[in-house]
């Protein structure tokens, strides 16, 4: 879906910010415990007009719902987001604890090895053919960034992540928001209009606080790993898509 694909990619590239010292056990653990207690939160902003869990569901429904608020909404997608502010379930925390190590640290970790690898190899190539020595093209990411620094950007990068997720729950409420509000072409669907805006907001986020190619590779497999990790999830009838959420 579009929400779910946007939303993980942001994840992967934002969450690099938080992975810059040398992975440790009580770096994986602070990793972890942000993907436990934030992620569900972040997570069920848009969950409550895009899915229901049916295992271990936790549903938590607003203090200030009342019927003639829901009444007020058009559709059944709309009366769900007015009524419910947590959609997520018993079994959301410990896997999103678990994503959270693997697309902040060892996912990059990973891509970045192999970025220095071709690096290396390319200047070998270099320095063969013109017979001169020549040093490798550095694609690691600076290492002179304050620890200050590193949380500031992790906030910020929780906060954006957070408002682009709730930006695709209302675009799946008011699916003509980009059309009414955007300069966008016509040629285009809706639905493609909105992956298009949501894809240059995580963009832009990626640039902003982050920048590396590694990290941008890993949000981009994550982007296509993300929602097919899911479908298991449906086939087991774990979780459903709301149907009217398109």
């Amino acid at each position: 879906t579009t929400t779910t694909t946007t939303t993980t990619t942001t994840t992967a590239a934002t969450m690099r910010s938080l992975a810059s010292p040398p992975l440790s056990l009580p770096t994986a653990a602070k990793l972890f415990g942000v993907g436990a207690t934030v992620g569900p939160l972040v997570d069920s902003l848009h969950n409550q007009c895009l899915l229901r869990y049916h295992y271990a569901p936790i549903d938590i429904v607003s203090p200030f719902a009342t019927a003639a608020a829901t009444a007020t909404t058009t559709t059944t997608a709309d009366a769900a987001a007015s009524s419910l502010i947590l959609a997520t379930s018993w079994a959301v925390p410990p896997l999103l604890g678990l994503a959270y190590v693997v697309l902040g640290s060892v996912l990059p970790r990973l891509f970045q090895k192999g970025l220095d690898a071709v690096a290396a190899a390319a200047a070998t190539v270099a320095a063969t053919t013109n017979h001169v020595k020549k040093s490798p093209t550095n694609l690691s990411p600076p290492t002179n960034v304050g620890s200050n620094d590193l949380q500031a950007r992790a906030v910020v990068a929780v906060l954006t992540t957070a408002a682009i997720i709730k930006l695709s729950d209302y675009l799946v409420l008011h699916p003509t928001a980009t059309a009414d509000l955007l300069p966008l072409p016509s040629t285009l669907s809706l639905a493609d209009q909105h992956i298009a805006l949501l894809l240059a907001l995580a963009l832009l986020q990626w640039a902003v606080l982050d920048g590396t190619l590694a990290a941008l590779l890993a949000a981009s497999v994550t982007s296509v790993g993300g929602p097919l990790s899911e479908l298991p999830f449906v086939a087991g009838g774990i979780l459903q898509y709301l149907p009217e959420a398109g």
